[in-house]
């Protein structure tokens, strides 16, 4: 325990004074004083003035003396001052009492409260349960939104199956037209490889043609070149005739 002294002068006397005691401590003495009730603001502490009287009234019994009037006036006092400290402890019980239910009615309302509060938390619980389900509830909904939009943006469906015929019959044409255009390609390559044989043989035969014909000049050539040396032959034999 923490003190600290303070002296004080007046009519001769020095008093100590402690204070500054500790919380628990405050408590108890506080306490005691109260249930003893052995101080008091001004004048004798009750208890005090309680045990004097009845001190009193002891000592005066246990005389030998016929004091009966001064017995009955310490017992009439010791009475009343009991009644007067009764009084105090009557109320300080009656405080204790209201103190004590309303103590009681605190700890329900705490109970209650708490009670609720554990409602209240389970209540939130469920309120964010739901509100994510709502959240994937409304994400589900605004995908089927834009995709019923996406559908809403193409044409009906007779329109598109008109577009599918069509577009079968164009790609039926167009195989079609691919069939002959092959066909008339082969044909072609064919006669292409046809005219080329004609033009090697024709060729060949042209070739065969300039040869023979080469030949036929030069042959012809040499004849008259046979035919001029005996001409020549002959105009010197007449000449030397």
């Amino acid at each position: 325990m923490l003190g600290k002294g303070r002296k004080v002068s007046g009519r001769g006397e020095t008093v100590t004074a402690n204070y500054a005691f500790g919380p628990a401590e405050d408590d108890a003495i506080i306490k005691h004083r109260l249930l003893t009730r052995t101080t008091t603001t001004r004048g004798e502490p009750p208890l005090k003035k309680l045990q004097r009287k009845f001190t009193s009234f002891v000592l005066e019994v246990e005389k030998d003396e016929e004091n009966y009037n001064d017995c009955a006036k310490l017992s009439k006092a010791f009475l009343q001052e009991l009644s007067t400290f009764e009084i105090p402890l009557l109320k300080s019980k009656a405080v204790i009492d209201a103190n004590l239910r309303e103590k009681e009615n605190f700890n329900e309302l705490k109970d209650e409260i708490n009670r609720q509060i554990s409602l209240v938390q389970t209540d939130i619980e469920g309120l964010k349960k739901q509100l994510e389900e709502s959240k994937i509830e409304r994400q589900h909904k605004e995908e089927c939104e834009a995709i019923r939009k996406l559908i809403s943006a193409q044409p009906p469906r007779s329109e598109t199956q008109k577009s599918i015929r069509e577009i079968e019959k164009e790609i039926a044409a167009l195989e079609a037209e691919n069939t002959a255009g092959s066909r008339l390609l082969e044909l072609r390559k064919k006669q292409f490889a046809l005219l080329l044989h004609v033009v090697d043989e024709l060729q060949n035969t042209i070739e065969e043609d300039q040869k023979s014909l080469i030949e036929e000049m030069r042959m012809v050539t040499e004849e008259q070149k046979s035919g001029m040396d005996d001409a020549s032959g002959g105009s010197e034999a007449m000449a030397v005739d």
